[in-house]
């Protein structure tokens, strides 16, 4: 049992997260409007996948990807569920979220993501990247929610979601086809030789 070698499932939450934040970005920056695909990547491969993840990197021992993986998951479940709830009748009337409410919502998960980025600093350069771009592109979400942000404004940020999204789709990839090689392909540049075997 001592040479049981447990998946690494990080690479599943980046890609989970990575791909639902471009295509909802890519909505932000005007490119097509919100649709019942992107409600379904955020209840299927942005929540429920990192959810699974993050309870995952909790049999591992993982504090970080625990708390990181579950909450973006529920952050996806959470987000859906603002747009759908106003429109379901179980939950009776239901007032939908205006501007002020939303850019709390933002302005709080962008200090959480804030916070997290310092428990990166000790792995590698792109994860530092996806995690202080997400706590920018939140910080963008609730200015513009904020202050009504202009059509250029809601365009700029989409572009920042879309660049954020990407980082962790690289990242994702690169931890999956590293291992698969046994080497270092893509790089993400660790920041210590010895944290990259770190659990």
């Amino acid at each position: 049992m001592s040479n049981y070698k447990l998946a690494n499932p990080a690479p599943l939450g980046l890609l989970a997260f990575g791909l639902t934040t471009v295509l909802l970005n890519l909505h932000d920056s005007g490119m097509y409007p919100l649709n019942s695909m992107i409600l379904a990547m955020g209840i299927a491969y942005g929540g429920l996948a990192q959810i699974i993840v993050g309870i995952m990197e909790y049999r591992r021992g993982n504090t970080f990807g625990t708390v990181a993986f579950t909450s973006y998951g529920l952050f996806w479940w959470s987000l859906v569920l603002l747009i759908l709830m106003p429109n379901m009748p179980f939950f009776g009337a239901v007032a939908p979220t205006d501007s002020t409410a939303m850019a709390a919502y933002f302005l709080m998960w962008g200090i959480f993501t804030f916070g997290m980025f310092f428990g990166t600093l000790k792995t590698n350069r792109a994860l530092q990247f996806v995690f202080i771009s997400l706590a920018t592109l939140f910080f963008m979400l609730a200015i513009g929610e904020f202050c009504g942000s202009s059509k250029t404004f809601t365009t700029i940020t989409g572009i920042e979601g879309v660049i954020c999204g990407l980082s962790a789709i690289y990242l994702g990839l690169a931890e999956v086809i590293n291992e698969a090689n046994g080497k270092n392909i893509l790089p993400i540049c660790p920041v210590k030789e010895e944290n990259t075997t770190q659990q």
